[in-house]
């Protein structure tokens, strides 16, 4: 029996339900999870706090796509404003606005959190979970030959100069290749969860909610006895006084690795302490070039080429791995921090303009625990990031990296995105970037990989969930999504949360 979708203006009272299962998020993982638990013939519900929305909402206008679909209407960052956090916000999650990167778990990862970690997880065991998602949502190679030219600069330049680089998998189907996957796509060629695991999980019966936060986990005798959550207002997102209360027999927490420790925390349960840290970002940093011929990195695969020439840079040192990000005209005005004159010639020069970015691998180094999300007095989320000393050498080196794979690419131009922008028209140029500064508020810095927080580990004196994904002390309570990673990944972690999800779906059945 078909199950039902449900948004807030629907619920003109409050409601209370039973069910086996219910799963608070609608993305990567909570998608895939409540797909396999309902065919599996259970009752389950999904909660989202976020809007539905399909592929006639999506207009491609930045103005309304980013207040839609984004985390606090895109405002999301750290605590002292110094790394701005792009996070999903709406059925599907961060699957609706992801830019279609798909990569297995690295064996190198697989490797290290078994030895510092205590998690035994092989890629034989992880296979099969990732073959089916990977045939579900047409995991494959972006054709070279369709990559955009803000991508093939990438490419050209990382053979000019003889490093690792390759086209990346993308999950798409019948892609347009228009460029605006961070806006959500109205062909449908994203097989984004909403298109995908979800219908999956409804035909089979469950019953999705949109508009609806959960606010507390209650519990009673040592497990989640009551789901308590409010209705929001699809356009302001403000609570209305409309609630839902869920009885469910087992409750998932896939929010994310913000949300998650955030409703945790709003519940009293911190796992020790434990509840929040070990938040892990990939930060970004990215250059600048200027080209003769037109760019135009609006459009075209946002993310087709990549390159993990700098991922293992020995044991002391924090790797980072090269992309190419789309800049439409919004997402480049708010990238550089610059004003006035500068930003209006910078503005103008756009269609010849190509940005690549360096993500940073944190989480891997002795002693780099990441960042903590934290609850403030008035109940708002804090998200606080140190950026370390090896994180700084880092972020100089990939500068310095990246830009001589831009001018390698052809650049007649290099700039970075300092608050006071270095701009380069030879290699010679490059030594300037030595006497930079870097750091929080230096230059701009950015997240679309937010991980952790709710950390996988056999040892319980270091961990939140245990390799089942059961939330340690609290019966019939699982984490299942990215917010368990216990490092970040050095690969984009779509593929990874998906893989896992899967693999969650007979322990959280097993429970009910």
């Amino acid at each position: 029996m078909s199950g039902t979708i449900t948004i807030g203006v629907d619920l003109t009272s409050d409601q209370s339900l039973d069910c086996d299962v219910c799963i608070v998020g609608s993305g990567a993982g909570g998608s895939v999870l409540a797909a396999g638990l309902a065919q599996a013939g259970l009752d389950v519900v999904v909660l989202e706090a976020g809007p539905y929305l399909t592929r006639r909402d999506f207009t491609l206008h930045e103005e309304q796509a980013y207040p839609d679909l984004y985390q606090d209407r895109m405002g999301r960052a750290t605590s002292d404003l110094a790394i701005s956090i792009l996070q999903g916000r709406s059925v599907g999650g961060s699957t609706t606005v992801n830019w279609t990167t798909c990569f297995r778990t690295p064996q190198r990862i697989l490797d290290h959190w078994g030895e510092h970690h205590g998690i035994a997880l092989s890629a034989d065991e992880l296979a099969p979970h990732f073959e089916a998602v990977e045939q579900r949502l047409s995991i494959h190679p972006w054709p070279e030959a369709l990559a955009n030219e803000n991508n093939r600069k990438l490419l050209v330049g990382a053979r000019a100069l003889g490093w690792e680089a390759a086209p990346l998998r993308r999950n798409v189907k019948g892609c347009a290749n228009s460029g605006y996957c961070g806006l959500g796509c109205p062909v449908n060629g994203k097989q984004a969860m909403h298109i995908t695991y979800l219908p999956d999980a409804i035909v089979a019966g469950a019953r999705l909610f949109a508009d609806v936060q959960v606010d507390r986990l209650e519990v009673q005798a040592g497990r989640v006895a009551v789901v308590h959550a409010r209705v929001l207002d699809r356009f302001s997102g403000r609570a209305t006084e409309r609630t839902l209360t869920l009885r469910p027999k087992v409750t998932v927490l896939s929010g994310g690795a913000v949300n998650n420790p955030a409703l945790l925390l709003r519940s009293g349960l911190d796992g020790g302490g434990r509840v929040g840290r070990r938040t892990f970002l990939h930060p970004v940093v990215g250059i600048g070039g200027r080209y003769e011929q037109p760019v135009n990195p609006f459009y075209g695969a946002p993310q087709s080429i990549g390159s993990h020439q700098f991922i293992d840079r020995g044991p002391d040192k924090v790797g980072f791995f090269f992309e190419s990000a789309p800049m439409q005209p919004t997402l480049m005005s708010t990238t550089s921090a610059i004003f006035g004159a500068l930003h209006d010639e910078l503005m103008g020069q756009l269609p010849h303009i190509g940005v690549m970015i360096s993500l940073h691998v944190d989480g891997l180094l002795p002693g780099d625990e990441g960042g903590t999300v934290s609850l403030r007095s008035d109940g708002r989320i804090a998200i606080d990031y140190p950026i370390t000393p090896p994180l700084i050498e880092a972020m100089k080196e990939s500068h310095k990296t990246l830009a001589q794979l831009t001018f390698a690419a052809g650049a007649v131009e290099v700039f970075s995105l300092h608050t006071d922008p270095l701009r380069m028209t030879t290699q010679d140029e490059l030594s300037r970037l030595d006497d930079a500064a870097y750091g929080g508020h230096e230059h701009a810095i950015f997240s679309a990989h937010q991980m952790g927080g709710c950390s996988m580990g056999g040892d319980p004196a270091t961990s939140v969930v245990d390799l089942e994904h059961r939330f340690r002390g609290v019966d019939g309570l699982f984490v299942v999504d990215g917010s368990v990673l216990p490092t970040a990944l050095g690969v984009n972690p779509s593929e990874t949360i998906y893989g896992l999800s899967r693999r969650a779906t007979a322990f959280v059945q097993a429970a009910v």
